[in-house]
């Protein structure tokens, strides 16, 4: 099963993930980094080019995208004090919600693939980096990002 999962779409977690593990069927999210939100790179509208698709998004418009910047930042914090990068953070939460779940983030860049690889790390399964969705996504709707 593929679909959108992420620190900023929770929507699988209702429905979705309990049906899949109850049938024994993979899980494989994508936009893992939030279109790269998550990255923490994106920090203005600006950012995106003229003719790049995420300024069609919601998500990235107007008052949206700071409040989506908002949980940015608390990604950051958080990747920051494990001494991580968000991308880094943001996948090893995936990770951590279970075995079965195998994300696809995508790169235009080859050293952004071998940090993306290295998520894994020792802090993959700790008790902080499974709370760091609740942490996260604290007064945000069960999807997290505002659309």
């Amino acid at each position: 099963m593929q679909t959108e999962y992420s620190l900023w779409n929770r929507d699988p977690e209702d429905e979705i993930l309990p049906t899949v593990r109850e049938l024994g069927i993979g899980f494989v999210p994508y936009s893992p980094l939030g279109r790269g939100f998550l990255s923490g790179a994106i920090t203005s509208p600006d950012d995106l080019a003229a003719d790049d698709y995420r300024r069609l998004s919601p998500r990235f418009q107007g008052e949206n995208f700071y409040k989506n910047l908002q949980l940015v930042e608390q990604v950051k914090a958080i990747a920051t004090e494990k001494g991580v990068t968000p991308s880094q953070l943001a996948l090893a939460w995936l990770l951590a919600q279970g075995e079965d779940i195998v994300p696809i983030p995508g790169t235009k860049r080859r050293t952004y693939f071998v940090r993306k690889r290295c998520s894994r790390g020792d802090y993959s399964h700790s008790r902080r980096t499974e709370s760091t969705g609740d942490c996260c996504t604290q007064g945000y709707s069960r999807r997290g990002a505002l659309l």
